[in-house]
């Protein structure tokens, strides 16, 4: 798999680092380990000796426009100048960027037609090698929930080459449309409900048991939004809330 189109990070603004860490590490297995940044805003989350995530403080200006800390993901792109103006010109926008992070790579904040946020990178350094799929702690799923299915995908497949693969239906939720980066199912997109006031990525967290990752939200101060649920493939799944309030999902093999 080469990385243009492909997710290859994903960070958490959180109104607390300290207790988010804690949380996460209960639920995910997680360690924290601070990023090495000179102004240590950055925390890196590992799953054994692997970095997969990252965690930053939601900043003040995103906290004074009623933006709720939230997980984002990061799409790898040849170029993020290039990727951010053609993403405006389709009818999407550019939120922030795009800029460097020394050492580290460039990326850009943008927003997609319907309104749902993700960021675009290029790293400096080579791309670690995929691990196997399921691997705990690791992102396993990829989610859309958008204001119109068909022009949301249209949309992702003109600008990162994503393909449709089964459409599941789902009944009065309409249709759950998966998609795939060379031919490898990573992602699902859906119409979002009435309830649901905007466009937004979610993502799926492997772990060994849903159950028990459920008990341990709960336990530590989370809210278990529906689930466990089984879906298509012999997984079970739960939508959660963490303490502070970002919305995450798990997904286990039983």
């Amino acid at each position: 798999m080469t990385a243009q189109g492909a997710f290859v990070w994903y960070d958490l603004m959180t109104t607390d680092r300290s207790a988010a860490a804690v949380f996460y590490g209960s639920v995910l297995g997680w360690t924290a380990q601070d990023s090495g940044m000179a102004d240590g805003a950055y925390t890196l989350f590992k799953a054994g000796e692997r970095p997969t995530t990252g965690m930053m403080a939601l900043p003040q200006a995103l906290l004074d426009r009623g933006v709720p800390p939230c997980w984002t993901g990061y799409v790898a792109v040849a170029d993020v100048d290039a990727e951010a103006a053609a993403y405006a010109a389709d009818g999407g926008s550019v939120r922030e960027g795009p800029q460097d992070i020394p050492g580290v790579g460039r990326f850009a904040v943008v927003c997609d037609p319907q309104g749902a946020v993700l960021c675009l990178f290029r790293g400096t350094g080579k791309m670690a090698p995929e691990p196997p799929p399921g691997t705990p702690g690791l992102v396993g799923w990829r989610e859309l929930l958008t204001s119109d299915l068909e022009a949301g995908f249209a949309f992702y497949a003109k600008r990162f080459g994503w393909t449709k693969s089964d459409a599941v239906d789902m009944g009065a939720m309409g249709v759950y449309q998966l998609f795939a980066h060379e031919g490898v199912q990573i992602g699902g997109m859906m119409t979002r409900p009435p309830n649901v006031p905007w466009s937004y990525w979610g993502f799926y967290f492997n772990v060994p048991d849903v159950n028990e990752a459920i008990a341990k939200a709960k336990a530590g101060g989370g809210e278990v939004l529906h689930g466990p649920a089984p879906v298509p493939g012999g997984q079970f799944i739960a939508q959660c809330r963490d303490p502070q309030g970002a919305y995450f999902a798990v997904v286990a093999p039983k």
